[in-house]
């Protein structure tokens, strides 16, 4: 079983273009989780000439709903929240994915290491990570797939 990114990246992903709306990217992550049959969290951004220029995901669209300043006003026990996610929602939806994408990126070849990956992984709170080769995103690695390659490894140990 070989050990890099390549055994073990999702060759099949979504992408949106940076000057895509927050809610047309909504409705790709909508549909890449319907046509996997699995929540999609990642999309791929990448620009006229499919070169790679970012990262779209859930936590980025999660920051933007949030309240940049939330720790100033105190506690969200201490708010009135009434209104405060439609209001969010409505500015997120006047927004680009380019004004919140992750550009950012940390990205592997097929060849590398999953030990490497496991260590860039941990060390930078990474869930996924694009593989490039010739500057061309051929799959993800995700941190669930690395974590499923292991398991795989332990269970072929306790047969030998």
């Amino acid at each position: 079983m070989e050990d890099t990114a390549r055994a073990v990246m999702e060759t099949r992903f979504f992408t949106v273009r940076p000057d895509l709306s927050i809610v047309e990217a909504l409705r790709v992550f909508q549909e890449a989780s319907a046509q996997l049959r699995r929540q999609v969290f990642g999309l791929v951004v990448l620009d006229y000439r499919e070169q790679l220029v970012g990262m779209l995901s859930m936590y980025d669209i999660l920051l933007l709903i949030r309240p940049k300043h939330i720790h100033i006003w105190g506690g969200m026990t201490d708010l009135d929240l009434t209104g405060i996610l439609n209001h969010a929602c409505r500015q997120a939806s006047r927004l680009l994915v380019n004004d919140i994408m992750t550009t950012d990126l940390i990205t592997v070849t097929p060849d590398t290491h999953l030990l490497y990956i496991i260590d860039i992984m941990i060390k930078k709170h990474v869930r996924r990570l694009p593989v490039l080769e010739n500057g061309k995103v051929l799959g993800l690695v995700y941190l669930s797939r690395v974590f499923q390659h292991l398991l795989e490894k332990f269970g072929h140990l306790s047969q030998d």
